[in-house]
């Protein structure tokens, strides 16, 4: 009975195992039917096409979105995928993978396919694919989505343009572009930044814009540039930088604060290299300086040029009476010696005006032999009336007999620039200028700054003062043409030295230090040659007899040249003008053998009177005298058919030779 019903009760449990398993097969059934229906329905609502394809590429299966991809019915899809494969040799690359899928069983990155429509446009597609394999682990199929990625690829190509295009905008520009993070370093520069500033890209990330800029102007970069950059969001201006080779750079910048919605702030700017512009509107300025100079100069020639005349007419006046009265009184009178120290100190200053003529005026400048301490001496001469009594000059001038070609008139030029430097030096303390000629040989490459000076004799000149000194920065900037420590200096005194000294193939330097004073060193080559002299000789007063009409509209010197010509054994007839002049001549032209008239006249010049006088009679020996004219000179006199051209003032002897060569048919006269 226990077994009979151990057995019912066993059966009973079969059967309600059998109901279960079927409740549970249909719930199954159910659930796979469910899972298919909701698998279809997102392949169905699916933006990726879904396939299956055999290992020789055959599709067997293609989702409903094919339709909406590429135009064709899953089963217009049922053949081969090569077939609907474009031209581009991107496929080639999507062939590989697929075959090496099917050969290796190895699931690969997805790929990029582009296949034609139905209606002949193309479509890129992204693939991703997976081996089907079988229960061997054979690939015995491939599955796989594609995704429509034409739009998508479009917008990267277009991205990837644009930032190639601003790649290239941003590494080909000429302006600088930089942007740096809160504390000013940069984070990014492009090439005409590294350019500028001739770094490295790596040798400018990372570091500061002050790092590259002079050390006492590094406290002022937060506070002058950081700082108002973060509170207004902008911040523009010029900034000297220093490039690697520590050339001086202006750079022209504007720079804003960038704050983006996804990212850090930071800073971006621009920037621009402004130092030639600099340097062309300095140079420009030099140059507005320079004319600005120019017309000064030209001003004070011209004024200068004017009191000479003046200045010359009244030394003509003192030098012609003295004569006269030296002429009147024995030697043995007190008041010879007196004369005579006037008539010296006349000849002084007209020597002195005629230095300041040339010294202010342009002349052709031809070298010519002359002696080193003659020159120097001369020069020496009309310094010591233009500086303070305070300041001594001690000369030591070899006995050496050095003949050097040279100007005589730019040489004085470049002593006078040197030693008025030196004498503003020591304005205020006074002090010892010493100025030393001397012989000195040298050898090639023997001077460190002038390594290709010629080997040979020099004329060394030496010229110390006992100023404060120069400190080292400003030395190597003193021959740079406008540069002066001294609000009475133009700046140009040394630059015009140097110029000089490079004409006469020579050679300066300067060396100072502070409380020490400054010395000044000139080199000029020594030449082979005789130095041209000046030959003055006192001869007895040549004389005469002939008639002569001396014009001058200064009544003291009508006076005083009548009766120096009188002196002479000449008639003479004065003129006040030239109008008087010309009629006087006129109505009796072969009366006189000679005319002697001033240059500068009231109503009519000298020049135009000989003009009128020699179409009267060509033959009439003229002679011009002049205090100073820019309009004439010797050699235009000549021109004009004048016998002879006097330089005012002019003493009895230099007048009565100058009368007889004219008059004894000499061609030239004494200037």
């Amino acid at each position: 009975m226990v077994e009979k019903a151990a057995y019912e009760e066993l059966k009973q449990r079969i059967s309600e195992l059998e109901k279960e398993a079927e409740r549970n097969a249909v719930k199954n059934e159910e659930e796979l039917q469910k899972s298919e229906s909701q698998l279809h329905t997102i392949i169905k609502h699916s933006n990726e096409l879904f396939y299956i394809h055999d290992t020789k590429h055959l599709l067997t299966y293609v989702s409903p979105t094919s339709k909406t991809i590429l135009g064709y019915t899953p089963e217009e899809m049922k053949k081969k995928w090569t077939e609907l494969t474009s031209d581009n040799p991107i496929n080639l690359k999507g062939i590989e993978i697929t075959e090496k899928v099917i050969k290796t069983g190895e699931r690969q990155k997805p790929y990029l396919l582009e296949l034609k429509k139905k209606d002949g446009t193309f479509v890129l597609l992204e693939i991703d694919e997976s081996p089907v394999k079988d229960a061997s682990g054979k690939v015995v199929a491939i599955s796989g989505a594609a995704r429509d990625v034409t739009l998508k690829k479009q917008t990267e190509d277009r991205l990837i343009k644009s930032e190639q295009r601003f790649r290239d905008l941003f590494n080909g520009i000429s302006d600088l572009i930089y942007i740096q993070d809160f504390e000013g370093c940069f984070t990014s520069v492009n090439p005409a930044m590294c350019k500028a500033f001739g770094h490295r890209e790596d040798e400018l990330i990372g570091k500061s814009a002050s790092d590259f800029m002079k050390p006492e102007f590094v406290p002022a970069y937060k506070s002058e540039y950081l700082e108002p950059l973060l509170k207004h969001g902008h911040k523009e201006g010029t900034t000297i930088y220093f490039k690697k080779n520590g050339e001086k750079i202006y750079i022209e910048y504007r720079s804003v604060l960038v704050r983006p919605k996804d990212g850090e702030p930071f800073i971006s700017g621009t920037g621009r290299d402004i130092t030639e512009r600099i340097l062309s509107e300095r140079k420009v300025a030099k140059l507005q300086e320079q004319i600005i100079q120019s017309q000064k100069m030209e001003f004070i020639a011209t004024l200068t040029g004017g009191i000479a005349h003046d200045f010359n007419n009244i030394l003509y006046i003192i030098l012609g009476n003295t004569e006269l009265a030296l002429g009147e009184i024995p030697k043995g009178n007190p008041a010879y010696s007196k004369l005579e120290e006037i008539k010296s100190a006349s000849l002084r200053a007209s020597r002195i005006i005629k230095q300041l003529l040339n010294f202010t005026h342009k002349t052709d400048h031809k070298l010519e032999p002359i002696g080193a301490v003659t020159v120097i001496q001369n020069a020496l001469n009309f310094l010591r009336s233009t500086i303070p009594a305070t300041i001594e000059i001690r000369k030591h001038l070899t006995d050496d007999d050095m003949v050097i070609l040279a100007d005589p008139i730019q040489i004085n030029r470049a002593m006078m620039n040197i030693c008025a430097n030196a004498s503003l030096a020591m304005e205020a303390t006074g002090g010892i200028l010493e100025v030393i000629v001397e012989p000195a040989t040298i050898k090639a490459g023997s001077i460190k700054n002038f390594p290709d000076l010629v080997a040979g004799k020099y004329a060394k000149i030496t010229i110390r003062d006992q100023g404060p000194g120069i400190d080292p920065e400003t030395i190597n900037r003193i021959f740079d043409p406008y540069f002066t420590t001294n609000e009475k200096n133009s700046g140009m005194g040394l630059s015009i030295v140097q110029g000089i000294v490079k004409n006469h193939n020579g050679a300066i330097w300067v060396d100072s230090r502070l409380g020490k004073g400054t010395t000044i060193t000139l080199l000029f080559p020594v030449v082979d040659a005789k130095p041209k002299v000046e030959i003055h000789t006192i001869d007895e007063l040549t004389r005469g007899t002939e008639t002569i009409l001396f014009v001058d509209d200064e009544e003291p010197i009508r006076i005083m040249g009548k009766l120096m010509l009188k002196r002479l054994g000449y008639k003479v007839k004065t003129c006040q003008n030239p109008r008087e002049a010309l009629d006087l001549f006129q109505s009796e032209p072969d009366y006189f053998d000679l005319v002697i008239t001033d240059m500068t006249m009231p109503g009519m010049t000298g020049a135009q009177l000989s003009e009128k006088l020699l179409k009267i009679r060509p033959d009439i020996p003229i002679i011009l005298c002049t205090g100073h004219s820019s309009f004439i000179n010797e050699a235009k006199a000549k021109k004009l058919g004048m016998a002879g051209y006097i330089m005012k003032p002019m003493s009895i002897s230099r007048l009565a030779k100058s009368i007889r060569k004219v008059l004894d048919k000499g061609l030239k006269t004494e200037s």
